[in-house]
């Protein structure tokens, strides 16, 4: 009886904990938005700061690197929500957006190399990993020359976000029950960094965002982890050997669950390696791993209000549908369906000849080779 107790109040502690960590991204992102503004001097300031990734493959070069170092594109599209919301503009940030779909695939990459010492194992794994790269590389060449020309993706995200967010007249400002409960705590930790003042209190106050938003979503996947991993398992082996359908949808509801598709798709990697899946089967996991992820940016924009409401759910919005127009055109032509399949099975297969070869495409390509480019286009 004493343990069902402890039991329970174990799981009422640990879901106190998780709503207490969504309240603090909240917080964070808002701090973020706010330090930003300060230290910019709003929108003009914005356009100076951020003059040197005028060009958009800059752009997505640095949210690719800053992805892959911090290992969440979660943390990445957040910051991004928060930086619009300041006023970094849509035409940059949209690009970052993309290349934090890239970056964030290093992550079950590396957790494939853990099966290096067999070779069998890692090239099942490796091929299971790199499928994600591969994907995000080809929507990513296909869907941002479309955005430079056209700029279908942020017509149509601004579009549907004025809809929910609405005009002066229609606005949901006095309806946002968000800003009441963050305010508090973000004139907390502004009142905490008191004794700077000017453009120092903002880049503080950015700085402690970002690393607010580094502490919650890291502890927040472990705690959903925790609290939702025998589920994850079961929708796992229940749902995707069901077909692409059930792949997909089941890969989406367990990173919304976890809020980070890293964690989602790390957790197929053993699986893969071991051979209860194939790559094949894998696939569209981490298709629904991609739209499942963009919870997060859209959870952060919900932080803020005010006349930068609209741009930063217009580029939370971006994220959802670049994700899924890029599942709904690459797996939906099947030329383009089978050739990051075809790409990573080579790869794992050089890989797995050559380990040197597979670190070598983990440190050049998400390392190495953006930091060469970034510097030389700059």
């Amino acid at each position: 009886m004493r343990s069902s107790a402890n039991s329970g109040l174990y799981k009422f502690l640990n879901w106190a904990a998780i709503a207490l960590l969504v309240y603090l991204v909240l917080v964070a992102v808002s701090t973020v938005s706010g330090g930003f503004k300060i230290a910019s001097g709003g929108s003009e300031g914005a356009k100076e700061i951020f003059a040197f990734a005028t060009n958009p493959f800059v752009a997505l070069l640095l949210g690719a690197l800053a992805t892959a170092l911090v290992q969440s594109s979660s943390t990445v599209t957040s910051v991004i929500v928060g930086l619009v919301a300041g006023g970094l503009p849509i035409h940059i940030a949209i690009p970052m957006v993309m290349g934090a779909n890239i970056g964030t695939t290093i992550t079950n990459t590396l957790v494939s190399i853990g099966h290096i010492r067999n070779k069998e194992e890692f090239q099942r794994a490796f091929a299971a990993s790199t499928v994600h790269d591969f994907f995000n590389l080809i929507a990513v060449a296909i869907f941002l020359p479309l955005e430079i020309i056209f700029g279908l993706l942020q017509k149509l995200a601004a579009s549907l976000s004025h809809i929910f967010v609405g005009d002066a007249d229609l606005s949901l400002k006095s309806y946002n029950f968000i800003k009441p409960l963050v305010k508090p705590t973000v004139s907390l930790i502004k009142d905490a960094l008191g004794f700077l003042d000017g453009k120092a209190l903002g880049v503080a106050m950015v700085v402690a965002g970002i690393g607010l938003i580094l502490f919650a979503v890291t502890a927040l996947g472990k705690l959903l982890k925790k609290a939702l991993v025998g589920k994850a398992k079961d929708i796992l082996h229940s749902a995707i050997g069901r077909g692409p359908i059930a792949g997909i949808g089941s890969g989406a509801a367990v990173t919304i669950m976890v809020q980070s598709s890293s964690t989602t798709t790390s957790l197929m990697i053993p699986l893969a390696g071991s051979g209860v899946f194939n790559t094949r089967q894998i696939y569209p996991f981490t298709l629904g791993a991609n739209i499942g992820t963009t919870i997060t940016a859209l959870l952060a924009a919900t932080s803020i209000t005010g006349p930068a409401a609209e741009v930063a759910l217009t580029i939370a919005l971006v994220h959802v549908l670049f994700n899924v127009f890029a599942v709904a055109l690459i797996y939906g032509v099947p030329v383009l369906r089978e050739l990051p399949i075809t790409l990573a099975e080579k790869l794992a297969h050089v890989g797995a000849n050559n380990k040197s070869a597979a670190l070598g495409y983990v440190l050049g390509s998400f390392f190495i080779l953006p930091g060469i480019i970034m510097m030389a286009v700059r």
